[in-house]
């Protein structure tokens, strides 16, 4: 294929992920703009097999394959509450894939750089090894936290922003013997230390970050990965892995920060694994009371006699596949002639989007599905709230004990409500660990079970 016909493919798919990324931020466009994005890449992949960089097709579309199989079989198996792992695990992917591809360039035989060109390509080198190792194992802690193998309290070590801050000092030090050896031999011992200690840096990163603030990090890490992308492509010289990373990159920074501006974090303090944070420690909470149990027949009825309702889905509505069974009960309730809403937390679930996700699937429309700045103040006129499954995100705590882990970060006031009605397993605490006074509040009644089993019950008694 000739040269200006992959450019302008390149550029073409170009255009529609950028037309994929406006889709995606809306629910009513949300299925266009992955057809976009789907679009896109199917043309960068024809345009890059068919151009003259290739010739070893063989091993190409055996690659294609083996990885086509495990990510078809992935993705068919995968849960929508293991998305957010999932997620996390692709982006440790494309960290190591730009480690390996810079450790690749630096050794490939056929390049041959002189003067300026080789120290800009050397530098391009030694800096998408360094993002695509602090991405690799940053991700591959943060997988460990959303799925549980690795506790979600933070790890807070004596002196870890000094340590942190001697990594960076070391690496900018490594980086000068690199660009200064005289032979590929003599450049690959401070390439290899330095990606070691990268190593260290990401995962340390994101082990000193807590539970709460896990989805600003999964937002925060996909930025990572973009920018790693990025420094693949210069290294690779390939124009439109570059406007793709960098279109990754940005936007992943930008949702990072208007997910810190809702969360009342510091950017710079996530980014910086915590940095100017009290850490872990549960403060003086609310001292635990009595808290009073409600049946589905009991929920029933107070949702019969309601005018206004507000439903806030959480974490643990998606792993009891309960979406289906609350969509049908905001049918039933809405043909009652109740003014049923939800309302969505920025950061409900385990990663940006996720409860949308969740209600759209089930045929929930978008009008009644609210953000937490649009609906908050209308739960002192609400009749009854149902908290299905969501725990920190209407922990009072987070408003009234400035000594809480999550203190300062903004909630959905549930609690104003008339009546809020708490489904839940048991009484355990939510993903950040924090024990919830919601519960024992006076207003408040606590529907144990199975999110799917309650609402099913719900709906057998309207």
């Amino acid at each position: 294929m000739a040269t200006g016909v992959v450019t302008a493919s390149y550029i073409g798919a170009s255009i529609l992920f950028i037309l994929s990324l406006g889709g995606l931020s809306h629910q009513e466009t949300s299925r266009r703009g992955n057809m976009y994005g789907i679009a896109g890449m199917a043309l960068a992949i024809i345009a890059t097999i068919m151009s003259d960089n290739v010739n070893t097709y063989i091993v190409l579309i055996i690659m294609m394959a083996i990885g086509g199989s495990i990510g078809t079989m992935l993705a068919r198996r995968v849960e929508m509450t293991q998305m957010p792992e999932l997620v996390a695990m692709l982006h440790s992917f494309v960290g190591l894939a730009a480690v390996l591809v810079g450790v690749a360039s630096y050794l490939d035989p056929n390049a041959h750089f002189e003067g300026v060109e080789k120290v800009i390509h050397e530098v391009e080198i030694f800096l998408g090894v360094f993002i695509g190792a602090i991405t690799f194992t940053g991700s591959v802690v943060a997988f460990g936290k959303l799925n549980g193998k690795i506790a979600s309290k933070p790890l807070t070590l004596p002196g870890r922003h000094l340590m942190n801050l001697g990594i960076v000092v070391v690496s900018i030090w490594l980086g000068s013997v690199f660009l200064n050896a005289e032979t590929v031999s003599g450049g690959m011992a401070p390439l290899i230390i330095m990606t070691l200690l990268a190593f260290i840096f990401g995962a340390h990163l994101v082990m000193a970050i807590g539970g709460a603030d896990m989805p600003v990090v999964i937002s925060m890490l996909n930025s990572y990965s973009g920018w790693a992308a990025a420094a693949t492509g210069f290294m690779l010289s390939n124009d439109l892995l570059i406007v793709v990373g960098a279109l990754v990159g940005s936007s992943g920074a930008i949702l990072s920060y208007i997910m810190c501006r809702a969360m009342n974090r510091k950017f710079l303090a996530v980014i910086l694994g915590g940095f100017g944070s009290s850490g872990a420690g549960g403060g003086d909470d609310e001292e635990a009371g009595e808290y009073v149990a409600v049946s589905a027949e009991e929920t029933a009825e107070q949702l019969k006699d309601a005018k206004e309702v507000i439903i806030v889905p959480g974490y643990g509505m998606a792993v009891a596949h309960a979406q289906h069974p609350v969509s049908e009960l905001t049918k039933q309730l809405r043909a009652r002639g109740t003014n049923v809403r939800f309302a969505i937390h920025p950061v409900a679930g385990r990663m940006p989007g996720h409860m949308n996700v969740l209600l759209a699937e089930a045929k929930v429309p978008y009008d009644i599905v609210l953000e937490m700045d649009e609906i908050n103040e209308d739960f002192p006129e609400t009749d009854v709230v149902m908290v299905i499954g969501a725990n920190d995100i209407v922990n009072p705590s987070a408003l009234e004990n400035p000594n809480s882990p999550i203190a300062g970060m903004p909630v959905l006031e549930v609690w104003k409500a008339k009546t809020t009605i708490i489904s839940k397993r048991s009484m355990a605490t939510g993903y950040a660990g924090v024990d919830n006074p919601l519960f024992y509040r006076e207003n408040s009644r606590m529907l144990f079970g199975d999110a799917k089993d309650s609402v099913d019950a719900i709906l057998k008694f309207l």
